[in-house]
């Protein structure tokens, strides 16, 4: 298994089956983000303000669990991690949680229907607490593979790509089983969702968290960790000082601020265009699928170009790409919305983007990984930071957002998903365009330069 990792831009097996390990978790989000709010809001008929807080409460779970997980998932030494892999057995723990806790999430309250909304709250948070835990564990580890994987940038990039196209693949999947079962189950191009449509949900759910699990299978029995290549010389180090080597480091916040500018970007325009079709455009139950899946088509073209970018494409052209579509979609749904707008061009604008968001979220876990560089014990630590930022940011963006819904008019989620998504946007490039072309600094002393480690690879004569 060794000359496998060391020949692991050859190894499209062992790439594609990394790449299975998060359909779990993929499957779950796609669910999560783009219709939990419609779900809470439309069919259980909680108030905005009560869906919102219930995602909020999701978030910040989520926020917590990720530099825990990350910390005590660089510090696991025992007999299990040592024969089966520290990071995969975070992983198994994570789809356990994932398992017992999302199914309950996407149905109806089992024997409280006809109780007070607030009373039915506490019955969701206790699941939404366990999945979020669980859902945090397999991403941090997921993400921390990577630079365990590969050593050389370009590597970790196609095997970001590769993630990502799988996470599009997983999303696009979510959508045309949510488009097959309202199309089979009723009139879904004139009919809007409602409280009828609650098993409709259900049975979506069950659908794609079976695909999950056989993806996750796949992947425990595919995949196999190598002890992590740093491990003597951070056995001397110390895990601790190490860690706090790293959250001394500048450009790990900027990096950070990158990332969650990024994730607010992609997390947010998931969340708010469903309700932005139902509510503004007035559009029927089959848009709140199709719009959705147009813009995971045009993340899969990211995808695709991130992986067949040559090695001169550098980080902040690709991040510019990325953002320039990206606003160029949150103008467009600020300035149009006649009949054209809703029959044909909100396809375009979903395509848009949904490439955009695509491109800057691919560039940026790039950055992350150049960040770690070689320093693979500190690594899971590293992408608990950034997820940290990303769900905390989001949790109370989404909830800010539907504590004013309630009284807010048509064009509400327009302006609340042009404005939020097309700063964050301006702000993500703005963190990616005043980063060092090239840095001194490492997460690690006497580590390698992150971010344009391999000059070659990372810069060119342009910057």
């Amino acid at each position: 298994m060794d000359n496998e990792f060391l020949d692991i831009s050859t190894s499209l097996r062992l790439q594609l089956a990394y790449g299975i390990g998060h359909i779990l978790n993929d499957v779950c989000a796609s669910l999560w983000f783009t219709y939990f709010l419609v779900f809470f809001h439309l069919v259980l008929e909680f108030s905005p303000s009560q869906a919102g807080y219930l995602m909020l409460i999701g978030q910040i779970i989520d926020a917590l669990s990720t530099p825990f997980v990350g910390y005590h998932s660089d510090h696991t030494n025992n007999f299990m991690s040592a024969r089966y892999g520290k990071r995969k057995l975070w992983h198994l723990f994570g789809t356990g949680c994932v398992l017992i806790s999302f199914p309950f999430i996407f149905m109806e309250c089992v024997g409280c229907t006809l109780t007070h909304k607030w009373a039915q709250m506490f019955y969701f948070a206790a699941f939404i607490v366990v999945f979020q835990i669980g859902w945090a564990a397999v991403q941090i580890s997921h993400l921390s593979l990577i630079p365990e994987l590969a050593e050389d940038p370009h590597v970790r990039t196609h095997l970001t790509a590769i993630r990502y196209g799988f996470t599009v693949f997983s999303n696009i999947f979510v959508y045309i089983m949510t488009w097959i079962i309202l199309h089979v189950t009723g009139n879904c191009d004139k009919e809007q969702v409602g409280p009828s449509d609650a098993w409709k949900f259900r049975q979506i759910m069950l659908i794609v968290l079976s695909v999950g699990t056989v993806a996750s299978v796949l992947f425990h029995f595919s995949v196999s960790e190598k002890p992590s290549r740093n491990q003597i010389s951070n056995n001397e180090y110390g895990s601790s000082t190490l860690h706090c080597d790293v959250l001394r480091k500048f450009l790990l916040y900027q990096v950070a601020g990158i990332y969650m500018s990024t994730r607010l970007v992609v997390n947010i325009s998931q969340v708010l265009i469903p309700l932005y079709l139902h509510h503004t455009l007035g559009l029927a139950a089959r848009a709140l699928a199709v719009v959705p899946l147009a813009m995971y088509l045009g993340s899969l073209a990211a995808a695709g170009v991130q992986r067949l970018a040559p090695r001169s494409f550098t980080r902040k052209l690709s991040y510019l790409l990325g953002s320039a579509c990206a606003l160029c979609g949150f103008i467009w749904v600020y300035i149009d919305s006649d009949h054209n707008y809703k029959v044909n061009f909100i396809y375009v604008v979903a395509v848009l983007i949904g490439f955009g968001g695509a491109q800057m979220l691919v560039t940026s876990l790039s950055l992350t990984a150049d960040l770690v560089g070689d320093s693979t014990e500190a690594s899971a630590f590293v992408y608990g930071i950034m997820s940290f930022s990303d769900k905390l940011s989001c949790g109370v963006a989404i909830a800010l957002i539907q504590m004013y819904a309630d009284n807010g008019g048509m064009y509400y989620y327009r302006d609340a998903l042009s404005w939020v998504c097309g700063s964050a946007t301006i702000l993500g490039l703005v963190l990616t365009l005043v980063l060092p072309n090239r840095s001194h600094n490492s997460l690690i002393v006497n580590g390698p330069s992150p971010i344009n480690a391999d000059e070659d690879e990372i810069t060119s004569s342009s910057e």
